[in-house]
């Protein structure tokens, strides 16, 4: 596959580089934003096809569990969340819980991401106690669960290292953690659009511990309101000096805001499909030491994820039985593996379901 040329020999050159394995700086990640769309995607697919060269595209059987909405963050970009004191909040009990994983185990799924909003009535025995559980219950199921904002909120909460609280999660059955609460980590836009949130240095000296004790991670990024593009790229550079610390990201997952519900948010234009996949495809060509790429149809639509596939990606995400995050938004949620296994065959590769470790559980051909 020949790269377009563009308009630009610097941007041609910054592009062959890439495509070679060479590391990019922040100036030159930053300029990527300025070449033609089809030059970012053929280079994106060509460093793909260099790191996943079997043509396949995997997906993995799994589903969310929003176990409380009760949320004292205030974050101007969720719908999902009410105060503590709100009628319409809840916290689901374990029964509610094991039965959301029994549908999971019962479809065939294989991984359960328990999370919710930072409910200040809850406390660390709440949540030992539900992972132990939930583990001895269902052990075949990957507990990858817990946002870096809940479980900081557990340790100051309890008054306890971070590191203690992890160490005994991991003890309860936690097996790893999503990488969401990152938002951007730059401290203009957390203070625009998170303030009660950790910070960004915060975010990634927690997942410096949390890999440290052999809890591995995914990282993402929210874009799409306030950020600039500068700012979207010093996100993945900080993101890649953690990962040549500790290589304990496992994937990166960038996603667009989506900002129906959200009035304060609502002020913003969703970024448009060009923007979504000029990120994506920056994004490979950068992180050049993060080996999965997770194309986003939860939040882009299946259509978009679908293309996604030709700008870097080789992971499609997960059939989500549901997402109670993204209900108040206007987006619904039933995708099965039928869907996602069309989707990757259409685009032209073959299907496979992973588990959590990205490991071949089953390839479609």
């Amino acid at each position: 596959m020949e790269l377009i040329a563009s308009t630009d020999p610097t941007l041609d050159r910054v592009l062959e580089r890439a495509v070679a394995g060479e590391r990019l700086n922040l100036e030159e990640g930053i300029g990527l934003f300025s070449c033609d769309l089809l030059s970012l995607g053929k280079a994106a697919t060509l460093v793909r096809d260099r790191l996943h060269p079997s043509g396949i595209i995997t997906f993995i059987v799994d589903r969310n569990v929003s176990y409380t909405n009760a949320c004292f963050v205030d974050c101007d970009f969720c719908a999902f969340y009410r105060r503590p004191r709100d009628p319409e909040a809840y916290t689901l009990t374990l029964d509610q819980i094991f039965d959301k994983i029994q549908e999971l185990v019962d479809l065939g799924g294989t991984q359960v991401l328990i999370q919710g909003g930072v409910n200040p009535d809850l406390g660390l025995d709440f949540y030992l106690n539900m992972i132990r559980q939930v583990h001895a219950r269902f052990p075949q199921v990957h507990i990858h669960s817990l946002s870096v904002v809940e479980i900081d909120f557990i340790a100051k909460k309890e008054k306890m290292p971070l590191r203690e609280v992890l160490i005994q999660l991991k003890e309860a059955g936690l097996n790893s953690i999503p990488g969401g609460g990152a938002e951007i980590l730059v401290e203009r836009v957390r203070k625009l659009i998170s303030p009660k949130k950790i910070d960004s240095d915060g975010w990634l000296d927690f997942h410096r511990v949390a890999h440290g004790l052999g809890l591995r991670s995914t990282a993402t990024m929210v874009f799409g309101h306030v950020e600039t593009i500068e700012e979207r790229v010093i996100h993945l550079e900080r993101l890649r000096s953690l990962q040549d610390e500790t290589g304990g990201f496992r994937a990166f997952i960038p996603w667009t805001l989506s900002p129906h519900g959200t009035p304060r948010m609502s002020q913003f234009e969703p970024a448009g499909g060009t923007d979504y996949l000029k990120t994506l495809a920056v994004s490979r060509l950068f992180l050049d030491n993060i080996l999965n790429i997770q194309s986003g149809w939860l939040t882009e639509g299946l259509k978009m994820g679908q293309v996604g596939l030709a700008f870097g990606a080789n992971d499609i995400g997960g059939t989500l039985i549901e997402d109670k995050v993204l209900e108040p938004t206007g987006i619904e949620v039933k995708t099965r593996p039928e869907d996602l296994i069309r989707l990757i065959q259409e685009a032209g590769y073959t299907p496979a379901q992973r588990n959590t470790n990205y490991e071949i559980l089953k390839v479609f051909s």
